[in-house]
């Protein structure tokens, strides 16, 4: 992998991380890298189950593996947070 899809995968899952901060309600205490990585994840995840319901054979379904993207990264954001407070 060069070094400008290594960049687009951080901001792509910057951006998924994010999305999925904005869906969980409420505060959440966890850091920029800690949702860059949630994001990454969650990319990957959704990416892998959209090729496994075959949603990018179809050309107007892209959109629904945004949707499991994003609600793998609320899923993560959640998770983390959940550990996170049970630490302390």
């Amino acid at each position: 992998m060069e070094i400008s899809g290594v960049i687009s995968a951080i901001v792509i899952g910057a951006i998924i991380g994010l999305l999925g901060r904005l869906v969980v309600p409420g505060r959440q205490h966890i850091g920029v890298l800690a949702t860059v990585l949630v994001g990454l994840l969650a990319a990957f995840l959704g990416a892998w189950v959209g090729h496994l319901l075959g949603l990018y054979d179809h050309r107007g379904l892209f959109w629904v593996v945004w949707i499991i993207q994003i609600g793998f990264a609320a899923l993560g954001i959640v998770a983390l947070e959940r550990f996170r407070s049970r630490r302390q």
